[in-house]
């Protein structure tokens, strides 16, 4: 199973060549990363949150322009003890991937400063979008 999110591309996240910018690929992930925290756990806020970004990446596929619709889909590709890492692919109106971005993401506990093994519902939770490794082509 995939999680999806759609987002619409904003005039001021082009650039002076008239395609999405780089840098806003990443705020697009970050959003779909954080809609995907809400559905394993809907009784995270920022008080109690317990998850860090331990490394992300982004490959640029197609170009993307102003106004169009894009769709994430989110998917676990690896769980671990204390981490998991997701992949996001980022598709046109034509269903096309024009990106893909993966993130390793840490449960993490900011009183004691120190990664903390996943619970066993998260796991759970996780494992109901696990998908076979995706290529990078």
């Amino acid at each position: 199973m995939k999680f999806e999110t759609n987002v619409k591309v904003r005039f001021c996240e082009t650039d002076a060549l008239g395609h999405l910018n780089n840098v806003s690929y990443f705020i697009y992930l970050e959003e779909a990363r954080v809609e995907f925290f809400k559905a394993l756990n809907p009784d995270m806020t920022i008080e109690n949150w317990n998850i860090i970004l331990a490394s992300t990446s982004c490959d640029f596929i197609k170009q993307v322009y102003f106004d169009e619709i894009l769709s994430i889909e989110t998917s676990v590709e690896k769980i671990g003890t204390s981490s998991f890492h997701i992949v996001h692919e980022v598709f046109n109106p034509a269903k096309e991937v024009v990106a893909r971005g993966r993130a390793a993401v840490v449960h993490f506990d900011f009183h004691s400063q120190t990664t903390q093994p996943l619970p066993d519902f998260m796991k759970e939770r996780l494992n109901k979008y696990y998908q076979e490794k995706i290529s990078s082509n």
